[in-house]
């Protein structure tokens, strides 16, 4: 599909990948740091080159209802269409590569992927993978033919065509929302709020599986209010069963906010399940660490997580509570 568009005769191009639709003249690199205008076309920069990859618990990413237990390769570049103040990942996130980054082509990373013991696929993530678009969607096809999933961990700021090409090629989203407020996107982030919600609507209708993810920054985006409006337009625009996790925030890149108190993520987790049958809590630890997945309908634990380590309780191989048959996961 054409990511770009010819604005006049010198050269100017608009890219289209994303809805900051940056205005391009020849050899100017967009906001991502990572597209640049090459006589005329917007080229990805990065194709290709890694900031890293491991093998992961697919928990990680977070997605708890995407065969958990699983691990999945994970692989980032560098980059991202977002300029967040409170980045965890700001060291490649916010900057492009260094000279000499290490390559891999699709083939070489799906050949990783298909050697890795107990892995189901490719997570593409660290940095913002929708800027990484078509080494993304040629390793995507790749993957999917070898018999693996595809996994996309992003912040949803993407045009709605080529989010549904990639629709077409990913299994699984975990979504970034990092606030339910417009101000916050456009404050913190450079962003605004709307197509993220969009990405999320958009994802949730197209059957792919779907996880969101909201880091709790104290005093920027952890009103209660906040997060009953966060969880009803879930509950009603993606559904009551996509899983939310509520991440706790400590002090990274340029903002010294402090730690989120645990306290905060646990009564904001108490608003959100009012809404959400699955409310999940991160970077926590010991008895704050609400990882456990419950059966809505009876209440049993179906999954149990210490850490990252994931022992089936109570769920069937195709997804459902032992004890009541309730449908909890369908990844199949």
């Amino acid at each position: 599909m054409r990511l770009s568009k010819n604005i006049d005769g010198d050269g100017t191009a608009r890219c289209l990948l994303c809805p900051h639709a940056c205005l391009l003249k020849p050899g100017e690199r967009g906001i991502c740091r990572v597209r640049e205008n090459r006589n005329g076309m917007i080229d990805l920069l990065t194709y290709g080159i890694i900031s890293g990859y491991a093998a992961d618990p697919v928990e990680k990413k977070p997605l708890y209802h995407f065969f958990p237990g699983s691990n999945i390769l994970s692989v980032g570049s560098y980059g991202c269409n977002l300029s967040c103040d409170f980045c965890q990942n700001y060291h490649i996130s916010q900057n492009g590569p260094p000279p000499g980054s290490a390559r891999l082509l699709p083939e070489q990373l799906v050949a990783r992927a298909v050697r890795e013991q107990n892995n189901i696929g490719i997570a593409y993530t660290y940095n913002e993978p929708v800027i990484w678009y078509e080494y993304v969607t040629d390793c995507a096809n790749l993957a999917a033919a070898a018999g693996l999933k595809n996994v996309l961990v992003t912040n949803g700021y993407i045009n709605r065509e080529p989010l549904n090409e990639l629709i077409s090629v990913i299994d699984a989203f975990n979504i970034d929302l990092k606030a339910f407020s417009n101000d916050f996107y456009r404050k913190y982030t450079g962003a605004t709020l709307k197509p993220v919600l969009d990405a999320i609507g958009t994802v949730a209708a197209s059957g792919k599986h779907l996880e969101i993810t909201t880091l709790i920054l104290p005093g920027l985006n952890d009103s209660a209010g906040d997060m009953q409006r966060e969880a009803e337009w879930i509950a009603q625009n993606a559904g009551k069963q996509v899983p939310l996790h509520l991440s706790r925030y400590f002090p990274m890149y340029l903002r010294d906010t402090p730690v989120t108190p645990a306290e905060t993520i646990l009564q904001l987790k108490d608003i959100a399940s009012e809404y959400l049958d699955f409310v999940y809590t991160g970077n926590m630890s010991g008895r704050d660490a609400c990882g456990d997945t419950v059966c809505p309908s009876c209440h049993s634990v179906v999954v149990k997580r210490t850490g990252y380590h994931t022992t089936m309780t109570g769920l069937t191989d195709d997804g459902r509570c032992t004890v009541c048959n309730e449908e909890i996961m369908r990844w199949v």
